[in-house]
């Protein structure tokens, strides 16, 4: 009886000890990260500060919090009549406009959206990992390598980026039947 308490003993002092040197080590790692989020933290508020002030120069919000390039606006001829896009201010974007002018053929898919593939992939750099998208906004499906003009709202879809969005002529692109041949430039 005697060795078995001894026992009960040793095995709490053994367990007291090392939940102690565990305690201790996750003690100085919660000190050491809250010290790595409050440096964290002023780094990116210095970010933000220095990203607020570069967006103001350089781009404009829309009502969804996504900056849009200052005046840069390309047009979409088609058959019927033009359209506008206000395009964002995204790596994807910029990639895009620079194969500009461009002629394509879209199409129609799924009754919402009209679709064409540019002749190189874009840049997917700092996209996010999918957009849920509206009327008239102007995307690229990275997965499949498409650009997207959305003339119904649809759910969110993984890998779909924001390029732009239309500013005037969203009827054009939904009343337009059938594959139709777009030219897209920019306008100064």
């Amino acid at each position: 009886m005697k060795k078995t308490v001894q026992r009960i003993l040793l095995t709490f002092i053994v367990s007291s000890l090392f939940l102690t040197a565990c305690n201790s080590r996750t003690n100085e790692e919660n000190t050491s990260n809250e010290e790595n989020l409050t440096i964290n933290s002023s780094k990116q508020e210095v970010t933000a500060d220095e990203s607020n002030n570069r967006d103001s120069q350089d781009s404009t919000r829309d009502n969804e919090g996504v900056d849009a390039m200052k005046d840069i606006r390309i047009k979409l001829t088609l058959n019927n009549g033009d359209v506008i896009v206000n395009m964002y201010d995204n790596p994807t974007s910029k990639d895009f406009l620079s194969l500009l002018p461009l002629t394509l053929t879209f199409e129609d898919y799924g009754g919402t959206e009209k679709i064409s593939y540019p002749p190189n992939k874009l840049s997917t750099k700092e996209a996010p990992s999918g957009i849920d998208p509206k009327i008239g906004d102007f995307t690229y499906f990275a997965p499949w390598g498409n650009l997207a003009i959305f003339y119904k709202d649809f759910g969110y879809s993984n890998g779909l980026i924001k390029l732009g969005k239309i500013e005037s002529g969203k009827e054009n692109i939904e009343n337009v039947h059938g594959d139709f041949t777009v030219h897209i430039e920019k306008v100064d």
